[in-house]
């Protein structure tokens, strides 16, 4: 069963609108997917192999992204100051996305679910186990880092040539293809049709430049998350690619290393993407975890 794109409102205590949307039987363990930007960057065929695992899926857009509340009258974000220590531009942080986060789940009715979060995403959900124990059932942390600034750093001789997204819609639809060769995953087939697919759809819905930045320097405004994570007690499952050039690899090491007893998963060829021939394998990953989970925790 899917249901289409729905928006949310009033949600948490910044009182926004969330677009989301649902897949799966409703009653099944509810997995909850987050990522930076759009909801759009899980892509659809990945939500079904959760669904045919016998999971309840759902996406939603970030503040800031797609066709949830932006932001525009907030300062203008300044990463590279933020970078050097000045983070005097932050509009928010972590701790207001994981808010919305959970504000949307109290929408819903949801008292707890199992959370898998990738990039940013990650991030976020590391901030809601942190934060809001009780409303998690799992964690699945993706591509992604504790904060430390030491790991889970980018390369930038491999990412820096990309250089700015273009603000007209072709130009940014190119940009994204190169961005994606560039920190995609050397080991798999390279969809360049879909991801110039995925990057219209991305424009159209709105993108939004100063969010993606607001977004990161909310990143950097937050702070190293590690010693909080050295406190959770929640099944925790870390996945990364040995071939990240955006978030190297020492951050999902980091990050496993930091949450008692989790299970660390390192793909050979993999980089900061979500190819089409690992969706089988992350799905399986992530369905065993939850199933396990179930068994042993009391839903709500």
């Amino acid at each position: 069963m899917a249901v289409g794109e729905m928006k949310a409102l009033n949600v948490g205590p910044s009182n926004i609108e969330v677009a989301y949307e649902r897949c799966g039987d409703p009653e099944a363990p509810p997995v909850l997917l987050i990522i930076g930007g759009q909801m759009i960057n899980w892509p659809e065929g990945f939500c079904v192999e959760l669904v045919n695992r016998g999971l309840h899926v759902i996406r939603f857009d970030n503040r800031d992204a797609g066709r949830s509340s932006h932001f525009p009258d907030t300062p203008v974000p300044d990463l590279r100051a933020a970078m050097a220590g000045d983070v005097s531009s932050a509009s928010y942080t972590l701790s207001d996305m994981a808010a919305d986060t959970v504000g949307l789940l109290d929408v819903l009715g949801l008292g707890s679910v199992h959370l898998v979060g990738s990039s940013l995403g990650g991030m976020i959900a590391q901030t809601i186990a942190i934060e809001y124990p009780g409303r998690v059932r799992s964690l699945t942390s993706m591509s992604s880092r504790p904060g430390d600034p030491t790991t889970g750093t980018p390369d930038f001789d491999a990412i820096g040539p990309v250089g700015p997204p273009p603000e007209d819609r072709h130009g940014y639809i190119g940009w994204q293809v190169r961005a994606f060769r560039a920190v995609g995953s050397p080991g798999f087939e390279f969809d360049e049709s879909a991801v110039a697919e995925r990057a219209g759809r991305v424009y159209d819905r709105g993108y939004d430049r100063l969010g993606d930045l607001r977004q990161k320097v909310a990143v950097v405004a937050s702070g190293d998350r590690t010693e909080q994570l050295r406190h959770l007690r929640v099944p925790t499952l870390v996945i990364h690619g040995a071939a990240d050039v955006m978030c190297d690899v020492s951050g999902g090491r980091a990050t496993a290393a930091a949450i008692p007893g989790a299970k660390l998963v390192i793909i050979d060829g993999l980089g900061h993407s979500l190819p089409r021939a690992l969706w089988p394998e992350f799905a399986t990953h992530i369905a065993e975890l939850v199933h396990r989970a179930e068994a042993v925790t009391p839903t709500t």
